[in-house]
């Protein structure tokens, strides 16, 4: 393969769209439990907080891998993380297909997450190798918008794959899927223009330390990962398990219907983040009030539906799900936070904190339901109702308030240490210099 003497070739868009693609197939394996929650629970006949825990050690382990996957692509390269990573996930949504009981499909989402987090922090970097600083926030968020369509294919084909061809024959093909793009990743893939496999110095426990450190120390970090905790829980709640059972239980929509309107979602996570990255590019002296407009205006989505009387209508609930889905887009502002405030060589690290923020919240908000459901449901029964649903979704108030009380604080630390290194950086990074 002919290596590319400058950034933004033809060769660079080939690498980011075969990374893009195996970010794409990990967020369908992440979010394949979403239209099948209530298949799961009668398939391992579980309880709603038994069937939150699918989810919750998927995301703890996601979560508690960042930082690790980040310290594994400085020392192995991108391209090594993600065939692996892929190759795992692979192996694991076969086991998922064949399980039988409960502690055997635990272990295989478990192996879900882990395969899950080697990709989007290894996309995001070939992403800094590949590309121009101008274009990155652009193919950032190009990045996060598009590999969400994955949870696309994760709703109506899942749906119709579930319901005509069965559990292990649905998750079955998933796995194949996932042995075609490791091949892929495998033969294309490079982790930079001039070296194909890309290998790092040893990390020392000094060398581990100094990075995780360097890089929490610095207020930019810390605003990047409250602005990713704060924006994305709610639509990933959504998608990855809950929002199916709430379409359907609480708000008593047929299941097409509530396999559409999650569809609808993440339509919107694609067509608003160009968007937001543009406008990022353009003003990134506004990028957390960016972020926490969004949260502000989830919030206040998620408010009118739940004071709702009865059904909510149609019209609204495709409102709410727009608005959780622009809280992707949103996210993505915490990574642009973070590639501003470190240096090139505690960049994935500090990639991996901040994404670390929103798969946090997302753990603390699905266990939460699954354990306000099973509390507001009389007896073991499955049937959740409404009320159960209004006093678990009202959950996310606390963590919205936590996150946007702490964007606010350490933003003001963030740009009063630009200012002292730049006193005329607000002018020249709101466009008017």
């Amino acid at each position: 393969m002919r290596q590319p003497s400058s950034r933004n070739s033809s060769t660079a868009y080939l690498v980011w769209s075969v990374g893009l693609s195996v970010y794409f197939l990990a967020v369908f394996h992440r979010s394949s439990l979403a239209v099948a929650g209530l298949a799961a629970a009668e398939r391992f006949d579980i309880t709603a907080a038994q069937l939150s825990t699918f989810t919750m050690l998927q995301l703890v382990v996601y979560a508690g891998m960042q930082i690790p996957v980040g310290l594994l692509i400085d020392r192995f390269g991108a391209r090594s993380v993600m065939v692996t990573g892929t190759a795992i996930m692979a192996l694991a949504q076969g086991g998922f297909a064949l399980a039988e009981s409960y502690p055997t499909a635990l272990v295989a989402r478990v192996c879900v997450g882990l395969g899950d987090a080697m990709t989007f922090t290894a996309v995001l970097r070939q992403v800094n190798e590949w590309f121009t600083p101008r274009r990155i926030p652009v193919i950032t968020q190009l990045t996060g918008v598009v590999g969400q369509t994955g949870a696309l294919v994760a709703a109506l084909p899942m749906t119709w794959a579930l319901s005509h061809l069965g559990w292990s024959t649905a998750y079955g093909v998933a796995a194949v899927l996932g042995i075609v793009m490791t091949v892929v990743a495998a033969v294309v893939l490079h982790d930079t223009p001039e070296v194909r496999t890309l290998r790092g110095p040893r990390l020392s426990w000094t060398v581990v330390r100094d990075g995780i450190t360097g890089s929490w120390a610095h207020p930019g970090t810390r605003t990047g990962f409250w602005v990713h905790f704060t924006t994305q829980f709610s639509g990933t709640a959504l998608s990855m398990l809950w929002g199916y059972p709430f379409l359907v239980r609480a708000e008593h929509l047929s299941e097409t219907t509530a396999g559409v309107l999650l569809t609808v979602m993440v339509l919107a996570t694609i067509s608003a983040g160009p968007v937001v990255g543009s406008v990022v590019a353009r003003h990134p002296w506004y990028r957390s009030t960016i972020a926490m407009g969004v949260a502000f205006a989830i919030a206040a989505s998620w408010t009118v539906v739940l004071a709702w009387p009865g059904d909510a209508p149609l019209w609204l609930l495709v409102v709410l799900v727009v608005m959780a889905g622009l809280g992707g887009p949103a996210s993505m502002i915490g990574f642009d936070l973070g590639r501003s405030s470190n240096p090139s060589e505690r960049l994935s690290t500090a990639t991996g904190i901040i994404n670390q923020g929103g798969f946090l919240a997302s753990l603390l908000l699905v266990v939460a339901i699954g354990v306000v459901l099973d509390w507001r449901t009389p007896g073991a029964s499955t049937a959740y109702t409404p009320e159960a649903f209004r006093w678990a979704m009202s959950c996310q108030y606390v963590l919205w308030a936590l996150g946007i009380t702490m964007i606010w604080r350490n933003r003001r630390r963030a740009r009063a240490l630009l200012l002292a290194q730049d006193p005329d950086a607000k002018r020249h990074m709101t466009g008017l210099g």
